[in-house]
């Protein structure tokens, strides 16, 4: 009789332990490794503190990915500033320092981009600024802040607790079924009783601590929604406002490209003076000036020219022009040049760097120059 009892204790002892197995295995998932319920409340309680920990775990590493995205977008990016003035350096010093003996235009366009490029480089290093103050350092903090590990810490807590509540059931549960195969053994009462009182107790610091955690992973949940939000925000409130100025300096650079464009288009070719022959030899310019101390000069049909380009005379005979020079041209040759005066010198110079202004007579030389 007494091996049947035993037996059926056993038996009982291990259906009890198969029903938390089943509790488990069907119960909630991955946060905390039971699943032990007094009671609905106290059910749903665990149900939400699973969640949050989920919630806030994931929160945490998508923060965690932006700051390492953040922090490589910023090496990336400072280096690309360092190229971009590098360039910007290079072309204000060509425009600078340029020499092209044909026109300065290039020279005003490698000005106007090399400024252009510093200042988007300029606002360059202001939005990864923005993005390094505004979003990698506040998201760091919370990463590793406290507040998220206090949260954690009481939430582990709790699952600690809830453990040991659930094996402190299962010995009430083993007891009681001694008790009841012991017919009222005073030993075993009290034995029986001390175990329900401790998981009295359990039960009763276990729903205090779970509604700590509770409110503490709630309000780090909510903390890390609202300030990844606004980091986000932020950054791309930085980066809209990078953007735009950056289309104004671009927009302002190629009004200013296309402007001097169509000037050069406009204007008519400069003249080569490298495919002219030379000018006419001294003798010829003499014969010039001995027509005038003859008295022939009042004959001779002269005519004034404005210079549409400058030049630089290249020996003694030559004169030197200036844009907007008005010339007393007093022969042209048939090679594409013009003898003339200007400002009290004579000299030849390329007929194609003047435009016929008016006729005079060699009587009005005085009166121009």
């Amino acid at each position: 009789m007494e091996a049947i009892r035993k037996q059926a204790s056993k038996l009982r002892e291990q259906v009890a332990r198969q029903q938390q197995a089943v509790f488990k295995q069907f119960g909630a998932g991955g946060y905390g490794g039971s699943d032990f319920a007094t009671d609905g409340a106290e059910f749903q309680q665990h149900q939400k503190l699973e969640k949050l920990y989920i919630s806030t775990r994931a929160a945490k590493h998508f923060q965690r990915d932006i700051v390492r995205g953040v922090e490589g977008y910023i090496v990336t990016g400072s280096k690309q500033v360092e190229i971009g003035t590098k360039l910007s350096e290079d072309s204000r010093k060509y425009g600078v320092e340029n020499t092209c003996t044909s026109g300065s235009t290039l020279s005003k366009a490698a000005v106007s981009f090399g400024r252009a490029r510093a200042q988007m480089e300029k606002e360059r290093g202001n939005m990864l600024k923005a993005f390094g103050t505004q979003v990698a350092e506040p998201l760091r903090a919370m990463v590793m802040g406290a507040p998220l590990e206090d949260a954690r810490h009481l939430a582990q807590r709790y699952d600690r607790m809830r453990q040991e509540a659930e094996a402190q059931a299962i010995e009430v549960s083993r007891r009681q079924a001694k008790l009841r195969e012991g017919a009222g053994n005073p030993d075993i009462v009290l034995k029986v009783e001390a175990a329900e009182s401790k998981l009295h107790d359990l039960k009763s610091n276990m729903g205090i601590l779970g509604k700590e955690a509770t409110a503490a992973m709630a309000a780090v949940e909510a903390q890390q929604q609202r300030l990844t939000l606004q980091r986000l925000i932020s950054m791309v409130e930085s980066e809209r406002a990078y953007h735009q100025r950056v289309l104004q300096i671009l927009d302002q650079l190629e009004s200013e490209m296309l402007s001097e464009r169509q000037r050069i288009e406009a204007a008519p070719p400069t003249p080569n003076v490298d495919s002219n022959p030379p000018p006419p030899p001294y003798e010829e310019v003499n014969n010039v000036f001995a027509a005038m101390h003859n008295g022939s000069s009042d004959d001779m049909d002269y005519f004034l020219g404005e210079a549409l380009y400058s030049y630089q005379a290249e020996s003694d005979v030559e004169l030197n022009l200036s844009i907007g020079d008005y010339i007393v041209v007093r022969k042209v040759s048939n090679n594409g040049w013009a003898e003339g005066e200007c400002n009290g010198r004579a000299g030849w110079f390329p007929f194609g760097y003047i435009e016929r202004r008016e006729r005079v007579l060699a009587s009005k030389i005085a009166d121009l120059s």
